[in-house]
């Protein structure tokens, strides 16, 4: 008899937070019944933490994501398709070949993806978890293109900046950002980081799924900081996408 893996799919409804945690419970508890049932068989877990992959078309390539339940940061959220979608479309107002460009909070690596394909020297950062989805995802689907090679780095929020990114050898033309803010401690610190890469004549191309009072909050700090203007609005999924730059 063999035993089949079981993979789960993402649900795509709000309220996904909460509903992550207890798939993740989900995942324990067959891989505790199978062990138990099947111990010869089940020498490891086989209910698998990686969703189905997910297809999506940019720039008239097939892009192939994998999405885990181990981490926020490994799923697609509505911000990215939101930028990626807007890019593809303008790429004359916001010309990203042979541009410096760095993603801070990549998660699956969708959108440094989109950005790779459209010419840019990508790094796409995150937290050390999500490093290794994050790069599967980014090197299948640009390794066969002929493009600028990405980068992949941790990039913990406000930790490190200057002892990993020196200003003097990291300037940035574009930093992008998707779906960062949501409700977490982090938010000074992704604060800081944003102001610590946005130098002069660097934009900064924000889009985020707004659900919370915080967010707000965020964004009136920020607009306190950054000259900022609404590029577009995703009514369906409450989505903006916001454009900054030069930090007053």
């Amino acid at each position: 008899m063999t035993i089949a893996p079981l993979t789960l799919w993402p649900p795509r409804l709000s309220g996904f937070g909460q509903q992550l945690v207890s798939t993740e419970g989900v995942v324990r508890h067959w891989n505790r019944l199978l062990r138990d049932h099947h111990p010869q068989k089940c020498s490891k877990d086989l209910v698998s933490h990686y969703f189905d992959k997910e297809h999506y078309t940019y720039v008239g390539h097939q892009i192939v994501i994998q999405e885990s339940i181990e981490h926020f940061g490994a799923v697609v959220w509505p911000g990215a398709l939101a930028l990626s979608q807007y890019l593809e479309a303008n790429q004359e107002q916001f010309n990203l070949k042979d541009k410096k460009v760095l993603e801070i909070g990549a998660g699956t690596g969708l959108l440094s993806i989109v950005a790779c394909i459209l010419g840019a020297h990508v790094t796409a950062t995150d937290l050390p978890e999500v490093l290794e989805n994050l790069s599967y995802n980014i090197s299948r689907n640009t390794q066969n293109l002929n493009m600028h090679k990405p980068e992949v780095r941790k990039l913990v929020w406000g930790e490190g900046l200057n002892e990993d990114f020196p200003v003097s050898t990291h300037h940035y033309d574009f930093i992008l950002a998707t779906d960062v803010v949501y409700h977490h401690g982090a938010l000074e610190p992704l604060l800081a980081t944003m102001v610590y890469f946005c130098k002069p004549g660097t934009v900064l191309l924000w889009a985020n799924k707004f659900r919370f009072s915080t967010d707000y909050e965020f964004l009136e700090k920020v607009c306190n900081i950054f000259n900022t203007t609404i590029l577009a609005e995703f009514p369906e999924s409450n989505v903006k996408l916001l454009k900054q730059w030069d930090a007053q």
